[in-house]
C-alpha cells in the first residue's frame, strides 16, 4: 500500500521571514511521533529552532499524540533534536550570531526511505513594507493568472 505524501509547511515562515539559506535536517523521535507524522497530525505554526551545546533543537513543534498509543505516547510539544553535519551547525551558529537572524522550520516531510526530515531556512525577519510587497507581488501573480486564463 502507497503510504500518503506527507508535506507539512510552516505558512507564516515566507511571509514573516526572508530566506536566506535552506538545510535538510534529520530528527530524533519517539516510535510513536513518527506514526503521527506518518498520519498527517502536526504543525510548524510558532516553531523556532535554537542551538545548545553544538546541538541543534526544534522548539514548539507540535506532534499530536498517537491515537494508539498507550502509556508510553509522547508530549505533543517537547524540543526535539535536528541531525545535522557539524560543519553545517558551526555555519548555522556563525550566521545566528548576527543581529537579525534566525533559524525557522520551514517544512516537515517524509523522504523516499520512509524517514522524516525536516527543512530549516536560516532567515531574517522582514519589516512591514517588506511583507506589503510579498502580498502585492503575491496578488499580481494571482491577476495574471487569472488574465491568461480568460484571454
Amino acid at each position: 500500500m502507497k503510504q500518503p505524501k506527507i508535506n507539512i509547511k510552516n505558512r507564516r515562515a515566507e511571509f514573516d521571514y526572508l530566506v536566506i539559506d535552506r538545510y535538510t535536517a534529520g530528527l530524533v523521535l519517539t516510535g510513536t511521533e513518527i506514526k503521527s507524522i506518518r498520519a498527517g497530525k502536526a504543525g510548524l505554526a510558532d516553531t523556532f529552532c535554537y542551538i545548545f551545546n553544538g546541538e541543534v533543537w526544534v522548539k514548539n513543534m507540535y506532534v499530536a499524540e498517537y491515537t494508539f498509543g498507550r502509556h508510553n505516547n509522547h508530549a505533543t510539544r517537547r524540543d526535539r533534536k535536528l541531525l545535522l553535519n557539524k560543519k553545517e551547525i558551526k555555519q548555522l551558529q556563525n550566521e545566528t550570531k548576527s543581529p537579525g537572524f534566525t533559524i525557522v522550520p520551514l517544512r516537515l516531510f517524509i523522504n523516499e526511505a520512509g524517514l522524516a526530515k525536516l527543512e530549516i531556512g536560516l532567515c531574517r525577519g522582514k519589516k512591514e513594507f517588506d511583507k506589503r510587497a510579498s502580498l502585492k507581488e503575491k496578488a499580481d501573480r494571482r491577476e495574471m493568472e487569472r488574465y491568461i486564463k480568460n484571454h
